[in-house]
């Protein structure tokens, strides 16, 4: 019982860790602050492509969370780079991925795709 309460005190404070992390590298914006922004940055949807497919802001570019380790020299470092995903959850984590990757301008859209009510283009039918 007492490794358990070490494992969950410890699991607690890792993940307070992360999130504080995230906030000091990564801007969140509202979705007005995000639609003043994005169209002078790079605007990457970090969802998989299966819900990119289903429908994305429009002018996103798709690098899949799955991906970015691969793919993120596509990310030019001397521009802003807007993230967003479907909660802000991957956005996070690919924050920190291409902080260390020596990219800094980063932004997220607070609430993530699914509080966005924006432009969307969907797919053809």
């Amino acid at each position: 019982m007492e490794i358990l309460l070490i494992l969950v005190g410890a699991l607690l404070i890792y993940l307070l860790g992360t999130f504080l992390y995230q906030r000091r590298l990564l801007k969140r914006l509202t979705q007005e602050e995000f639609i003043e922004g994005y169209r002078k940055a790079q605007l990457i949807d970090v969802r998989e492509p299966n819900e990119y497919k289903a429908g994305h802001i429009l002018g996103a570019r798709n690098i899949p969370m799955s991906q970015l380790r691969q793919r993120y020299q596509e990310i030019r470092p001397d521009q802003p780079v807007y993230l967003y995903c479907q909660n802000t959850t991957r956005s996070g984590r690919a924050a920190q991925m291409l902080r260390k990757k020596g990219i800094k301008d980063l932004y997220t859209l607070k609430g993530g795709f699914r509080s966005w009510t924006g432009k969307v283009k969907f797919p053809k039918k």
